[in-house]
């Protein structure tokens, strides 16, 4: 019989069976004898079993699962891991921050088990939000958010943001193997990309009305293609202003970044030697430090800082009656305005990626656009060579003959 009443021993010397039921089994040689702790004979045969499954588990190396936090108090384990592994880079800090702050809005997904999220609680949690108003994130100091409510509704654009970093806690909770599987997170169609490419005649209005360390800033970005966060980020170390090859004019190497091939190096334009060389004779002719230092050495110049230049420079463009009408224009606008630029002057996809530093041909390919003219001189341009070919094999038949 596998479970059973013990009989214990009374004081007075007799034997009496106990309340509780104990199972007792062989396994692998061992004899093994565990208390149910229960009086019904039906739960205790189910603890027995399961106990027997457990063991039978841990020798095919299959472990439990330990029990599943709450949505909210995985979020602290994984922010802090995001602290730990973007130490560098504050303001990815910042934004799982901020997103994860407006999901734990929604109290079912904030107190619900994380192994209990499925697609039905991601369709609710999006059917939720595009009823919601958009919020305007204030950051404090100390890293601090706070949320504040606007008249206008949640984009699809920020939803898609949410459902990306839901997605991956989720990713994360199963690698650490805290939950079994992930649920798909599927992003909303219909999201608007801002592909602005700004003007030479809006950039030279906007260069004039920005301050100094904006009007540097901004020229190094057109001149470079470089992230925000790249240009912040540029040391003196990595600036070579002497002529390496093609470099004809110098080049400045970035160390690191967003992806795996933001590791390069990119020529110098005469307008980013010119802004450089400035910085470098006013900083002493320095050997290492941040080229766009902050009030605070040796930090470099925040994006905060920058950003509120830019904002500050677009309200000043909007109050002057000559650029009144100046299209809405964000900091990263300037990236893609050079890698545009560099398409459209000839530049193929494997170049540009080169030069930005993305991971994918594919995102590179959508600054390429082939007009009629250049897919013409493409043609001509074949034609050619193969005009060529025919009199090199012509001539080498002669020859032979």
């Amino acid at each position: 019989m596998a479970i059973y009443k013990r009989l214990i021993k009374m004081p007075d010397g007799t034997k009496q069976r106990a309340d509780v039921y104990w199972f007792k089994f062989q396994w692998k040689g061992r004899s093994i004898r565990k208390s149910t702790g229960q009086k019904n004979p039906r739960v205790a045969r189910q603890i027995e079993a399961a106990h027997r499954t457990a063991l039978a588990k841990s020798a095919a190396g299959i472990k439990d699962l330990a029990p599943a936090p709450t949505f909210q108090e995985f979020t602290k384990r994984f922010l802090s891991w995001v602290e730990v592994e973007r130490a560098e880079k504050p303001r990815t800090i910042l934004f799982y921050k901020t997103r994860v702050g407006l999901l734990l809005k929604y109290e079912p997904l904030k107190t619900m088990l994380i192994d209990q999220i499925d697609a039905g609680t991601v369709a609710r949690l999006v059917e939720w939000r595009k009823g919601c108003a958009r919020v305007k994130v204030i950051r404090r100091s100390k890293g601090l958010v706070e949320y504040a409510p606007t008249k206008h509704v949640v984009s699809v654009c920020g939803i898609n943001r949410e459902l990306a970093v839901l997605r991956r806690v989720l990713n994360i909770a199963h690698e650490w193997k805290v939950i079994p599987s992930v649920p798909r997170v599927h992003l909303l169609p219909g999201e608007k990309i801002s592909e602005r490419v700004v003007t030479h005649e809006e950039q030279q209005a906007y260069l004039e009305a920005a301050p100094e360390s904006l009007r540097e800033f901004t020229t190094v970005a057109v001149g470079t293609g470089f992230r925000p966060e790249e240009i912040l980020t540029m040391r003196w170390e990595n600036v070579r202003f002497d002529p390496v090859g093609a470099a004809r004019l110098g080049y400045v190497h970035n160390p690191n970044g967003k992806t795996a091939r933001a590791k390069r190096n990119v020529p110098m334009s005469a307008d980013v030697r010119a802004v450089l060389e400035k910085r470098h004779e006013a900083a002493g002719s320095a050997r290492w430090g941040y080229v766009f230092e902050g009030p605070t050495p040796p930090e470099h110049l925040s994006y905060s800082a920058i950003r509120g230049q830019h904002e500050r420079t677009m309200k000043r463009l909007k109050s002057s009656p000559d650029t009144k009408n100046f299209p809405k224009t964000r900091i990263y606008d300037w990236r893609h305005t050079a890698l545009t630029r560099l398409g459209e002057s000839g530049a193929d996809s494997f170049v540009i990626q080169k030069v930005a530093g993305h991971s994918s041909i594919i995102t590179s390919s959508r600054y390429v656009h082939p007009t009629s003219e250049r897919l013409e001189d493409a043609f001509d341009r074949l034609q050619a060579y193969n005009d060529g070919k025919h009199e090199k094999n012509v001539e080498a038949a002669r020859n032979a003959g």
